[in-house]
């Protein structure tokens, strides 16, 4: 089980019934994901123990973890775990229009030899915040104590910066920022998730996609989609709240995690023997993520 930081309370409040977790024994209730630790030192192995993973390319699994909530609604969380050792990481981002309107990406725009790709970070007119790109800074950072920086660095590891860190950021070849942390330094859950009125919304219910970085140095990317009507209800952007899904990276592992644009715009594509399985999101977007092999895997 998760140890709770002596330093702070003894545990979240945040509201709501909790979660179930589906396991080969059946649904189980999942009371971390109301009442959690403040930190996540460890993964749950209740969690860890519900997910099957697959490998779909090398250094890219995928899994699934099933969630149910008050009232008996149920999510599929789409897993995948990346080795950065084994893949390349590439922040998309489409040209303006003549009229000088952002692009729109989708991951169906992702190359043929994307292994993975995503919606990366949040968006205004265009993409918002931090942006680094083949290794120049392309925008400076948005304000915000919980707006980290997704940093691909040129030695092939991956990190999720502070935000006020990012200016001096040195040696990224790619990177975007985005809001807000779930999990900061060491698995600690940030006190605006876990007491209402900081600035986070705590009880609303959205579809949600997170990045975090795994105590290994991999990457796991989650995104929910809601189950029902034989999978008509996929895009329907209801899920987690924002502490139950900080709750569900700490708990799969995460030391630190963001949330990505989530609701209608989340959307993830996963190549699986040659074939691209698609879940899409019901508008474009004004960056991507996009996942290819290595070209020397290891190295």
């Amino acid at each position: 089980m998760a140890a709770w930081a002596a330093s702070a309370p003894l545990v979240a409040q945040t509201p709501g019934g909790g979660l179930s977790v589906a396991t080969a024994d059946g649904w189980q209730p999942w009371e971390e994901s109301r009442d959690g630790p403040v930190r996540w030192p460890a993964a749950d192995p209740r969690i860890e123990g519900a997910v099957s993973w697959t490998v779909a390319a090398p250094g890219v699994e995928q899994g699934v973890l099933r969630l149910r909530g008050p009232g008996g609604w149920s999510v599929s969380v789409i897993l995948i775990r990346l080795d950065p050792a084994a893949v390349v990481f590439d922040v998309v981002v489409p040209p303006r229009s003549a009229d000088g309107f952002a692009g729109r990406w989708r991951v169906d725009d992702a190359p043929d030899d994307a292994l993975v790709a995503v919606n990366a970070g949040q968006f205004t007119s265009g993409p918002w915040g931090w942006l680094v790109q083949e290794g120049r800074l392309r925008q400076p950072p948005g304000s915000g104590s919980l707006a980290p920086g997704v940093a691909f660095l040129a030695d092939g590891r991956v990190g999720l910066l502070p935000p006020d860190s990012l200016l001096l950021a040195e040696g990224v070849g790619a990177g975007f920022q985005s809001y807000p942390a779930l999990l900061v330094a060491d698995g600690e859950v940030p006190g605006a998730l876990r007491n209402a009125g900081a600035g986070v919304d705590l009880t609303h219910r959205d579809g949600r996609l997170a990045l975090g970085l795994l105590r290994d140095g991999r990457v796991l990317l989650a995104l929910t989609r809601l189950e029902g009507l034989g999978g008509l209800l996929e895009v329907v952007p209801f899920g987690p709240t924002t502490p139950e899904m900080a709750a569900v990276m700490g708990a799969l592992g995460c030391v630190r995690a963001v949330l990505l644009d989530g609701g209608i715009s989340g959307q993830m594509m996963l190549r699986e023997e040659g074939s691209r399985r698609v879940w899409p999101g019901l508008r474009p977007v004004a960056a991507g993520l996009v996942v290819r092999p290595a070209p020397n895997p290891g190295t």
